[in-house]
Order: structure tokens, then C-alpha cells, then sequence
């Protein structure tokens, strides 16, 4: 799309849900979805609670969708803690906002050129990689169905001129002019001065993020082919250790950040990067094991395990637990330290730590395993098997 006169082919047919806070680009993209695509769009406003205008900006989005015959949605979001809260209001909408969308439906948000010549700099200001320099994807993925940016190639100026011509009002966000705040800081202190020097700047500036989305898909289609040809990934989606390290470095760190990237993992950092390189080559005896963030890589008979700690741990179906639960003076309890235990059929004890080291399970889930007894009797371990009779 080149300009605002213009449909987006995109969303033809498509339900769409706009975000809306009330600012000159979310009112633009609102008049502009409501003119192209009338009876297709709803709309989701958040108060965050983090000015003394919130609610005034809430009653401003109301009344607009309700003079435009818009439905309208407002949801209240609370923060306990206001250190990075670009970043936790960010994380915060879009967890919102990805659970609010329904099956098919497309988000449209108002980020525009400028914002993605502002989002490369901040990116390229944090030393990001090619995957933080291709800044804001047109359309990705969320939730059950799309968030789709249409005004990402429309420049502030063209935003500008549309709401003029058409008179239409918003609300101006105090926090817009806070220079504290490092996004606020590049657009009103840095871009303006670097504009003066650079023609079409911000154009340039998306033109080289537009770049480097192309070259992160090529990369990525490389580690798929990675993948592929040595059969790295293996039937439980673990990587196999063995066949990862055929390739040489770059490589392997390609397919990592990529399968990182597929499980919704944050990026590791270059210091993190090393040592999961080092963790493929540890002993296993040192139980390898590299931690980030809310995320956990171990390494255990030659297979990388992706832990999200945020996850809660899934109780896949037991057929023993089902099988003894309803006998009386049942019981579950957890393994011990040098326990013992005689399997179904055999004739001699063996140590507990020796038949889950048999059976492929991981340290880190052994003390986690269900013991089943009757009676004080120990007779099936989850994911083991009947010990006894009954």
C-alpha cells in the first residue's frame, strides 16, 4: 500500500480487530479500516492506568467507535512494578491481545515507517543480530490468528496530512514527549538532527529493515535445510548432539536460534550463545546445563532439552495411576535417595538410579516421578512400570 486512498488486498474479506489508544495513528488507521472495509472491524482499547488522563482517553475511543458504529472493547491492565515499562506494557497488550483474538481474525496495529526506522536504530543500539534489525515483520502470527502492520510503508507525514484533510481529532499521550524514555528520545532529539544531514531518512531506514527481514528468512530457510539433511531433530523434538556438531559453528548457532525461535524462546545473548556451543561438548557427567531468563537448555545421552520454566509441567495420562488409584490404602510417594527395587519378574533388587538411567529418563525428572503403592507396597512407577503383583 502506497498511500491511504488506496485498499489493502491483504485485508479483503478478513475480520479485523483494530488496537486503538486514541492517538493520531491508531484514529487514522481506524477512519481508514471503517472507509475501506465498513461492518468488518472491532475494536479493543487498553487503559493501563499509567496517566491521570487513562480514563479520559477511554471515554475518547468509546465515543469515536460509537459515533462510527464500531463494537467497542476496553480492558484495564495494572502494572505492580514500572522498571522497562515500554517493555511490561508492550508484553503485557499483546499477551491480551493474543488471547482476545479469535480464529481468523487479522489485528491491524498503526506502527508506520517511521516507527520501523526508530525500531531498527534501537535494535542496532543494542548490537541485535540480523533477526532485531529486520525490527517489526509486516504480518506474523498471534494467537489463533494475524497481527498485520498496513501502514508500515505510509510515513508519519502521510498520517498527518490524512487526519487534517479529514479534520478528525485524537488525544496527544503525555508520556509522547517523556525523553527518558529511549524510543521518545531517538524521534524527538536524534532522527530530526540525523534527518537534517540524510535525505528521506526514515525511508532508508525501513529500507534496510525490509533487507534484513529478507536475509533472516534466507537464514532460516538454511537452518530448515540443515535440519533436514542430517536429521537433527528427532521424532521427541530434541536435537541430536551428534548431529548438530557435523556443522561447523555459525552453523550450529543458526539452527539453535532457530529452533529457539520456533519454540517462542527469548534470543539468547552472544555470552549465552558460548556456552550452549561449550554445553555440546561437555561431559555429560557435569550435568550440562545453560539457564537464561525463564529458559533452560540440558544436554543428556547426546539430546538437547528446551525448557520453558514459565510452562506448568503437563500430566500426561498414566495408565498405572488409573489402573490402582481406587484400591484402598493407596498412596503416591516420591523417589529416595539409594532406594531399591525389585522389578515385575526379576529375581534381584536393583538401584532405583540405575533402572531410570535404563529407561532414558533425565536427572532433572527422576525426584519428579510418581510411585504408586498399596499397602506400604511399592507397585508401578510412572513411566517405569508395574514392580509387582497385586
Amino acid at each position: 500500500m502506497e498511500n491511504l486512498k488506496t485498499k489493502d488486498l491483504f485485508l479483503k474479506d478478513k475480520q479485523i480487530v483494530l488496537g486503538l489508544s486514541g492517538g493520531i495513528d491508531s484514529v487514522v488507521l481506524l477512519y481508514y479500516l471503517n472507509t475501506h472495509y465498513p461492518n468488518k472491524t472491532r475494536v479493543i482499547h487498553y487503559n493501563h492506568h499509567l496517566s491521570q488522563y487513562c480514563n479520559e482517553w477511554n471515554k475518547f475511543c468509546e465515543k469515536l467507535c460509537l459515533s462510527l458504529n464500531i463494537t467497542y472493547l476496553s480492558i484495564d491492565l495494572y502494572f505492580n512494578n514500572t522498571s522497562n515499562i515500554e517493555e511490561n506494557t508492550r508484553k503485557k497488550r499483546y499477551h491480551s491481545l493474543s488471547n482476545s483474538l479469535k480464529k481468523n481474525e487479522v489485528l491491524c496495529t498503526a506502527h508506520h515507517q517511521n516507527d520501523q526506522a526508530e525500531t531498527l536504530l534501537l535494535q542496532l543500539f543494542r548490537g541485535s543480530g540480523i533477526k532485531g534489525l529486520a525490527a517489526m515483520p509486516k504480518e506474523k502470527p498471534l494467537g489463533m490468528g494475524i497481527h498485520y502492520r498496513p501502514f508500515l510503508t505510509i510515513s508519519k507525514f502521510q498520517i498527518i496530512d490524512y487526519a487534517k484533510n479529514n479534520k478528525l481529532n485524537w488525544i496527544e499521550d503525555d508520556s509522547n514527549k517523556n525523553t527518558n524514555f529511549m524510543r521518545n528520545f531517538l524521534r524527538l532529539e536524534i532522527l530530526p538532527k540525523l534527518s537534517g544531514a540524510y535525505k528521506n531518512l526514515t525511508r532508508t531506514l525501513a529500507r534496510s529493515a525490509k533487507h534484513q527481514s529478507e536475509a533472516l528468512k534466507l537464514i532460516r530457510e538454511l537452518a530448515d535445510i540443515d535440519m533436514n539433511t542430517y536429521h537433527i531433530i528427532n521424532n521427541a523434538n530434541r536435537i541430536d548432539t551428534n548431529r548438530l556438531i557435523k556443522l561447523e559453528t555459525h552453523r550450529i548457532k543458526n539452527v539453535l536460534r532457530h529452533h529457539l525461535n520456533l519454540l517462542n524462546f527469548l534470543t539468547p545473548s552472544d555470552k549465552i550463545m558460548h556456552q550452549i556451543i561449550e554445553l555440546l561438548y561437555t561431559k555429560e557427567n557435569t550435568n550440562p546445563l545453560v539457564c537464561w531468563d525463564k529458559y533452560e537448555i540440558r544436554r543428556y545421552q547426546n539430546e538437547l532439552y528446551f525448557i520453558n520454566k514459565t510452562l506448568p509441567r503437563k500430566n500426561a495420562f498414566c495408565p498405572f495411576y488409573k489402573e490402582l488409584k481406587n484400591f484402598k490404602n493407596f498412596s503416591i510417594r516420591y523417589r529416595q535417595e539409594g532406594q531399591r527395587i525389585k522389578l515385575l519378574g526379576k529375581t534381584h533388587t536393583q538401584s532405583l538410579k540405575k533402572v531410570l538411567q535404563e529407561a532414558n529418563i533425565p536427572p532433572w525428572e527422576r525426584n519428579r516421578l510418581k510411585m504408586y503403592y498399596i499397602d506400604n507396597k511399592l507397585c508401578a512407577i510412572e513411566r517405569i512400570g508395574k514392580i509387582s503383583n497385586i
